[in-house]
């Protein structure tokens, strides 16, 4: 029997109320369910508004434990109820310590562990270092219902380094929640397009297929240039040569989905041979290397 996997991408907007931000998402689950989806992914910290914008000591009493987080309690039950597998991006708390992190949890309802953001920005609009340590979990890959799920955070993306990590790992389907949008230094710089190729570039060099997922949506601060960040959604579904099956564009609200065949996708991995023809014992240069 083959085995084939049905994907979804969550784009919309989000507010300040919790749990505003956690029916809204659960509403498009449904209906990516609907679809035949059975790995939906929301985009990053759909918890509330993306407030790395500043550095504002507030935001800090908004990190939970992430058994005990309410985007995690609150929709774990509705994954056993549909049968789907959530990862769930979060805001964790861990003693003293600080994450950005991801609870994956299975089709039955149980959380099969967190996954920490490994690389953290920092920059206008990004400041993500005052709030979260780098992950201390290592890359990790999910053997879910559906297949194996590798899943990177945001700035993830941008590293190759992370979707060969997950597929050499045994990945099936690479996901990136994200939350990324205008840049407050520089009104011109326009990232969506270099944001959604790296990815398709990921999905070429690895033969997989990749989705992500990002917000939409104005969000006003205070003293924030131009008033506020403006996301730029985006969000999309590659196949496995990096082509686009599905895409939204910057502001449409709604669930992505496409099926995938993972044995002709591993089949097709293998013929590529860009896993035979690695060569490791060249990679020491790279480990040892340092900038100029």
């Amino acid at each position: 029997m083959t085995r084939k996997m049905t994907v979804a991408a969550i784009q919309t907007s989000y507010g300040d109320d919790l749990r505003a931000n956690i029916a809204k998402t659960a509403d498009f689950i449904r209906e990516a369910a609907d679809r035949g989806a059975q790995v939906i992914l929301p985009s990053e910290l759909f918890q509330g508004p993306y407030f790395c914008v500043a550095q504002e000591e507030r935001w800090f009493a908004t990190a939970k434990p992430w058994r005990e987080h309410p985007c995690v309690t609150e929709l774990a039950p509705l994954a056993k109820e549909l049968g789907v597998v959530l990862p769930i991006s979060i805001y964790e708390r861990e003693g003293p310590h600080y994450f950005n992190s991801l609870v994956m949890v299975d089709a039955d309802g149980s959380p099969m562990g967190v996954y920490r953001k490994s690389h953290i920005p920092d920059g206008p609009g990004y400041m993500e270092k005052y709030y979260f340590r780098p992950g201390d979990t290592g890359f990790k890959v999910w053997d879910t219902k559906f297949g194996r799920v590798g899943v990177g955070i945001c700035w993830d993306q941008w590293y190759p380094e992370c979707a060969r990590a997950m597929t050499l790992m045994g990945a099936e389907v690479l996901l990136y929640p994200t939350a990324i949008g205008s840049e407050p230094h520089d009104p011109t710089l326009d990232t969506a397009a270099p944001w959604r190729r790296a990815m398709q570039g990921h999905a070429v060099s690895n033969v997989i297929p990749v989705v992500g997922a990002n917000r939409t949506g104005f969000e006003p601060w205070e003293n924030y240039p131009n008033g506020g960040q403006q996301f730029y959604g985006s969000s999309f579904i590659a196949d496995h040569r990096g082509d686009l099956v599905a895409a939204f564009g910057r502001e449409d609200e709604g669930a992505l989905v496409a099926e995938f065949d993972l044995d002709f996708l591993a089949t097709h991995r293998a013929a590529w041979g860009f896993f035979r023809d690695r060569r490791t014992d060249l990679y020491g240069a790279l480990a040892n290397a340092r900038p100029a």
